[in-house]
């Protein structure tokens, strides 16, 4: 098969799965959605004691990255239900190339909707904001929203890529979804600054408008990326050692 007919077969495998589709979806309708009603009710009265507009702006990426991390997830560890895996390498024998237009697809699809999430989510919320309210023109705004994109694509990646290490849906969004909501809260309480490194407080400095800390908004994203290619080189070795 041709690079994009194997491209063509995993947007087809996406689509079709309501478990991938529903979560990508949910990347873009959960971030708009909350941040509308963040900003709707609390917004002001938030931004009155002083904290960080633009950072608060993006409070319904929480929730975002959770459906993220589901749709990266769905997407690989469907392979591994019903022997679909050895249909899919019997179409593609060349497993580098299988994982790569995989991970491709994952990938792109995430950005698109996250980047989709961000800018929306941003315009919309600030539009209940008042006298508070930021523009695309603010300093950090347009590379809040960008990076915000990325962001979420990394996690999606980085999700897959663990799929495809563990062969297992559940064991990842079990090791995930309570790594971020509540292990790297209470981490950054006992290690301090190295809590800073951690894949989801690493990416997010690019969503402050003056990030505070050892990693700035790029570099913080730059250890994120890092996380992201060490999950993806891992799934890659993986899936070409083991038996499908």
């Amino acid at each position: 098969m041709t690079t994009t007919a194997v491209l063509h077969s995993e947007w087809i495998k996406i689509r079709s799965l309501r478990g991938s589709l529903g979560s990508l979806l949910a990347v873009f309708v959960a971030t708009v959605a909350i941040t509308v009603l963040a900003m709707a009710s609390v917004g002001q009265a938030e931004a009155d004691n002083g904290e960080d507009l633009l950072f608060g702006a993006f409070y319904a990426l929480n929730f975002g990255q959770i459906a993220a991390i589901a749709f990266g997830t769905t997407a690989v560890s469907s392979e591994y239900v019903n022997g679909a895996l050895r249909i899919s390498l019997a179409a593609v024998p060349r497993r580098g190339a299988f994982y790569a237009a995989k991970m491709a697809m994952v990938g792109a699809l995430a950005l698109v909707a996250g980047l989709a999430a961000t800018f929306v989510s941003f315009v919309a919320g600030q539009a209940f904001m008042g006298k508070y309210a930021l523009g695309l023109d603010d300093p950090g705004a347009v590379r809040a929203c960008a990076g915000g994109g990325i962001y979420l694509a990394l996690m999606a990646l980085f999700a897959a890529g663990l799929a495809t290490v563990l062969r297992s849906g559940v064991a990842v969004l079990s090791l995930l979804i309570p790594f971020i909501l509540i292990v790297s809260f209470v981490f950054v309480d006992v290690a301090g600054s190295v809590a800073d490194f951690l894949p989801d407080r690493a990416g997010q400095q690019v969503l402050h408008a003056n990030p505070e800390g050892t990693l700035g908004p790029w570099t913080g994203l730059g250890v994120s990326a890092l996380w992201t290619a060490a999950a993806l080189l891992a799934g890659w070795w993986t899936l070409r050692r083991r038996d499908a």
